[in-house]
């Protein structure tokens, strides 16, 4: 399984996806949400909101285009067949609303074997449309290798 060590620090094109207000609805109510900020406008205004409040987990949804470019990209050599779900890790900044209109860029950040196993890394940069960052995050995937 090869290592494509060589495109470490690969950056992607950015991202834009613009935050409706049913989508920030739509997937708070997926994944069991109940707090009305997430879906009444006059609760997330009387919080101090311009507009409904993502939940934090909103996060994968804007940075899902991003990442799939990546995963999708024949230089990485991934074998979909073989790839499972590593780990995730964010850490949040400014919140963000329906209306915000997110840029995410990706970045191939490390890549290694262990045990046979192939470990890759991407970091995520998402800024709304004010340039204040909302998130960085990490995700990591594992590749297995032939069997």
């Amino acid at each position: 399984m090869p290592l494509p060590s060589d495109k470490i620090g690969k950056l992607y094109p950015p991202f834009d996806y613009a935050v409706g207000r049913e989508k920030v609805r739509e997937y708070a109510a997926a994944v069991g949400e109940t707090n009305p900020l997430h879906f009444e406008l006059e609760a997330a205004r009387a919080a101090g909101y311009p507009d409904l409040l993502a939940p934090p987990m909103f996060v994968v949804v804007y940075c899902s285009s991003a990442f799939m470019t990546a995963l999708f990209d024949p230089e990485l050599e991934i074998d979909f067949a073989h790839l499972v779900h590593g780990a995730q890790e964010f850490r949040w900044e400014h919140p963000v609303v329906a209306g915000d209109e997110i840029t995410t860029a990706l970045t191939f950040a490390a890549s290694s074997e262990r045990a046979g196993l192939r470990f890759d890394t991407f970091e995520t940069v998402s800024r709304n449309q004010r340039g204040e960052l909302t998130c960085t995050g990490k995700w990591s995937t594992i590749i297995r290798g032939e069997e």
